[in-house]
């Protein structure tokens, strides 16, 4: 198997996440549907997506297992809990996406109610506030980075560049959110609600994308895993849980495409983002 997974060890671990990562969503949507009502949805979509977040991380650690050993297992966490780096990246991690989306939802209120963030309807904040923390450190950060930062980052980085590695990543990144968001993209009677689905599907390529290519910046420049948890962690609690809005359709493309143009904007002003990092794993 070391010798198989040595050839293409990048097609072979995309091809092993989304297998392990659709497997229960496919599973289910024999019995449920695809897509699936909405209501079914927010009852069965956490069970059902335990192996979808699982699945960059089981195979990221498999991966690494099998390829590097018990040293490339002690390098990972290593970079896991290497947090010894300049204050300015911690900044950066944690508040650069709440602060920006904190005043695109100003302006976006001043014209629209449709734009209210969605803790303001919450009748109890706290527990709302602590999910969308704890949804956002676990489900977003540690279990995607772990295999995303962990292990494919440094893969891309020995022959592309930074923003070469961005794109690519961010490409498959966002086609591995396709099947959650569709089968979760179902009306009452089980019919796609285009209002639903077609901005996520909007915002899988055109925020997903600049998104990785600042993942796999700030990766370079700390060499930790801490700090891409941390701001992973950000945009999965404030830009699509307690920032989020309750309106499906336009009102939730104009808040994506801010998104995207204030990361895009990031992009743009990124140092050395065409630089190759040519290093061992």
């Amino acid at each position: 198997m070391k010798n198989i997974l040595e050839r293409k060890p990048i097609f072979y671990y995309y091809l092993a996440t989304f297998l392990v990562s659709w497997a229960g969503i496919i599973s289910v949507s024999f019995f449920l549907g695809m897509p699936t009502t909405s209501s079914i949805f927010e009852t069965y979509g956490p069970l059902a997506l335990i192996p979808f977040l699982l699945g960059p991380s089981m195979v990221g650690f498999f991966f690494t297992a099998k390829l590097f050993g018990r040293a490339g297992i002690k390098e990972l966490f290593q970079r896991l809990f290497r947090w010894n780096f300049k204050k300015r990246w911690y900044l950066f991690s944690v508040f650069t996406i709440p602060l920006f989306i904190a005043v695109w939802l100003m302006i976006l209120n001043y014209f629209s109610e449709a734009y209210t963030p969605r803790i303001f309807y919450q009748s109890n904040k706290m527990v709302f506030i602590l999910t969308g923390i704890l949804t956002g450190l676990i489900g977003g950060g540690l279990l995607e980075e772990l295999g995303w930062t962990g292990f494919i980052t440094p893969l891309f980085l020995k022959s592309n560049s930074i923003m070469k590695t961005g794109l690519l990543m961010g490409f498959f990144w966002g086609l591995w959110h396709f099947l959650p968001v569709y089968w979760g993209s179902g009306d009452e009677q089980g019919i796609i609600s285009w209002s639903q689905f077609l901005p996520g599907l909007f915002s899988h390529y055109a925020v997903l994308i600049p998104f990785r290519i600042i993942q796999v910046w700030l990766y370079a420049q700390t060499k930790s895993l801490l700090p891409n948890i941390i701001f992973h962690s950000t945009l999965t609690t404030f830009a699509l849980f307690l920032f989020s809005i309750e309106n499906a359709g336009f009102p939730v493309f104009i808040y994506y495409l801010g998104i995207a143009f204030f990361l895009w904007g990031l992009v743009i002003l990124l140092p050395n983002k065409n630089m190759s990092m040519n290093r061992d794993h």
